[in-house]
């Protein structure tokens, strides 16, 4: 028996933040075939830092320009893509939105949708999701805090 041999992947994605305090989330099919809500993410493309590559794919999963606010911590895990063990790490940003210069990448994301943090976190399954959230709520109550002064 041949040891697994494991597949390293790194990716990049924006969790897009507006001036409400709502953010975007998009629906996909996962390697399952189920249908999930998830925050815009994606492979680094060659030649492409990593800030780069979280601005193409909010754009190009949303229709959205976006700024990065800040970084976020990075998500690992692992998981199975047929019989290949990939362990993943996702760079991750706070953005918040610009402009909508395009619609939606409709091959890969079937719906997108703004929400609030308390609906976004009743719809998304993944843990490493849900701890973005987190991190974004904390975000929000230090700017509330911040306008209270």
């Amino acid at each position: 028996m041949t040891p697994t041999q494991v597949l390293h992947e790194t990716s990049a994605g924006g969790i897009v933040l507006g001036s409400s305090g709502e953010i975007l989330l998009i629906k996909v099919r996962n390697l399952k075939g189920e249908r999930v809500w998830t925050f815009p993410k994606g492979h680094i493309e060659r030649e492409e830092t990593i800030r780069e590559a979280a601005s193409r794919e909010v754009e190009e999963e949303t229709g959205y320009r976006c700024q990065i606010l800040k970084p976020l911590p990075t998500a690992r895990y692992r998981f199975k893509r047929g019989t290949q063990l990939v362990q993943k790490q996702v760079k991750w940003f706070l953005m918040k939105p610009g402009f909508k210069v395009t619609r939606h990448d409709a091959a890969e994301v079937l719906e997108t949708r703004w929400l609030s943090l308390a609906k976004a976190e009743n719809l998304l399954r993944y843990p490493s999701d849900l701890k973005l959230i987190e991190e974004v709520r904390s975000f929000s109550n230090s700017k509330a805090g911040e306008h209270r002064r």
